[in-house]
């Protein structure tokens, strides 16, 4: 065999192993950010340097949703690639804060019983790492290899207990796994849900310093400086990954589970009231900036930069880690695979529902259920239910007795401008399409 011949068979050899290599998967989200609260987003004061070049070199969508806004419904459709309505998660407890470890179990042991992507990827080699925000017990429970979240009560386990100190308190448990995935030569997953920017706001002085000005409410200061720490966590972690040679065939995925807004943003606004230290049509609500969040895919090797508003959702990221790593999900899924632009450009409606925050009925998830919406096109429908609720939290949804709610994004991105009354064919022709998607009965 001569040199040259020799050459090739190498070069094909690399080639073909390269292509076989599968790549290593980052899912990246943010806690209680607003869709609108990023650089690349355009806000005029958030800085977010490090999220602003992921987006560059990502496909980005700016259109995109969440099952739920609510962080333990929403992150359980993420995981499953199923609606609340499917995987029976549909709060964040059963009943408020009475008896939750006993209520809860019943919950997990259903949860645990459907796939989901992490339990998917490491059947088939990878190793898994969690931090930050998790609910549905230990990280072993959820089917990771490696983590931090123990799930024992007597380390205040609800959403997340030592999982919560990731980027707050730094990212040495990350640094330290990588190490060790590097050197067993595994591909891995790294699951980064840190507490941020979530409250407490308590952001480092230099960042609020940034931030408070004069004219400017201290709420909303404190919330912006916690975006950027946020972000700040976000650079340290993909800095890691490029430092070890791995950023070329790592594919992040970025969301964030669901919206905020600070109680004063929108002081002025009359239809505007807050709740809970909250503005009331952000968190738990289904408008935008409740359930509205820009999801990035990134994948050097294999997906070209682009910025793309076709429709997106949060239960497509099971199937999009499944196609990229060459796995078969679960028949059935509803998402689609993000990469692929015929399936993106032949979606014309994304759904979604509203539970109580604070109860919800095993076996039984429309009982706590408040709101059905769709997005098709231009316009979004509400439906308005009136399910079981807490005390505490029944006037979160108490003040909107109306029924149904009509909105152009378009042109009313924000959605200052309700339309039912004067579209009352098109009002008809989306409520078919959302009881298509999830019918259910009034109680």
């Amino acid at each position: 065999m001569n040199p040259l011949t020799i050459f090739l068979s190498l070069l094909l050899s690399t080639f073909v192993l390269q292509a076989a290599e599968k790549p290593n998967v980052v899912v990246i989200l943010s806690d209680d950010q607003a869709w609108t609260d990023y650089g690349f987003m355009g806000h005029d004061a958030i800085r977010t340097p490090n999220l602003d070049k992921l987006a560059q070199r990502s496909l980005l969508l700016e259109r995109g949703y969440v099952a739920s806004p609510l962080c333990r419904p929403s992150l359980a459709s993420m995981l499953t690639g199923r609606y609340p309505s499917e995987h029976g998660v549909t709060g964040n407890d059963v009943d408020g804060k009475n008896n939750r470890t006993v209520l809860d179990a019943p919950v997990k042991a259903a949860f645990h019983k459907l796939p989901s992507f992490v339990k998917l990827l490491t059947a088939n080699g990878y190793l898994a790492h969690q931090s930050g925000k998790w609910w549905e017990g230990s990280f072993q429970d959820g089917g990771f290899t490696h983590g931090m979240t123990t799930g024992n009560p007597e380390n205040g386990a609800r959403h997340g207990d030592e999982g919560l100190n990731i980027g707050r308190k730094g990212m040495k448990p990350i640094s330290d796994f990588l190490d060790h995935a590097v050197a067993e030569k595994k591909p891995f997953l790294l699951w980064y849900a840190p507490f941020l920017p979530h409250t407490p706001h308590n952001p480092p002085q230099r960042l609020l310093r940034k931030y408070a000005r004069p004219g400017r409410a201290a709420d909303v200061a404190k919330y912006y400086a916690m975006c950027e720490w946020f972000d700040e966590t976000c650079g340290t972690l993909l800095d890691n990954i490029q430092r070890r040679g791995l950023g070329e065939n790592t594919l992040v995925i970025y969301i964030c589970d669901n919206g905020w807004a600070a109680t004063s943003t929108n002081a002025a606004d009359p239809n505007q009231k807050n709740f809970n230290g909250y503005a009331l049509r952000s968190k738990s609500s289904p408008f935008e900036n409740g359930i509205r969040s820009p999801i990035m895919v990134s994948w050097p090797a294999r997906i070209k930069p682009d910025r793309s508003k076709d429709l997106a959702h949060a239960i497509d990221i099971f199937p999009t880690i499944a196609a990229a790593t060459g796995l078969k999900a679960p028949d059935g899924l509803p998402g689609i695979n993000l990469m692929d632009e015929t399936a993106r450009k032949n979606r014309d409606t994304v759904f979604g529902a509203t539970h109580s925050v604070h109860n919800m009925t095993p076996g039984d998830p429309d009982d706590t259920l408040q709101y059905r919406w769709c997005i098709s096109g231009d316009w979004k429908l509400m439906l308005r239910h009136k399910g079981t609720d807490t005390t505490e939290y029944k006037s979160l949804h108490d003040w909107d007795n109306q029924p149904t709610r009509l909105y152009n994004l378009k042109d009313d991105p924000h959605e200052k401008n309700e339309l039912s009354g004067t579209r009352p064919d098109l009002v008809e022709a989306l409520r078919k399409k959302v009881d298509a998607w999830h019918p259910v009965k009034e109680r």
